[in-house]
């Protein structure tokens, strides 16, 4: 139980440092206390199913994704993001991913 909340604590971390957010910030979003992301981001303590709700929706991460690391459910979350683009937007995003694609598949 111990290396699961640590490593949840670690997904929380990271994904709240790539939004650029503070646990303040997050706590606000996720109408939670500053001390219940920050327990919750140093694993000490476990968190109540609906607190991994609401932090996960403040994220906008998947719970698979905090409890396993996993994110296969993460695509319909990207697809939401992509239909709000124009088509101008669509294309650049386009040529983004086929740069990221070529970069990681030339490192393999």
């Amino acid at each position: 139980m111990e290396s699961l909340l640590t490593d949840m604590g670690r997904r929380l971390t990271e994904r709240r440092k790539q939004l650029r957010l503070t646990q303040e910030d997050v706590a606000e979003r996720a109408g939670l206390t500053c001390q219940t992301i920050s327990t919750a981001e140093t694993g000490k303590k476990a968190l109540r199913p609906e607190n991994v709700v609401k932090i996960c929706r403040a994220l906008d991460i998947s719970t698979d994704y905090l409890l396993t690391g996993k994110t296969t459910h993460d695509v319909s979350m990207i697809t939401a993001k992509i239909l709000t683009l124009t088509p101008a937007q669509l294309r650049r995003l386009e040529d983004i991913i086929d740069i990221f694609i070529d970069a990681v598949q030339n490192k393999e």
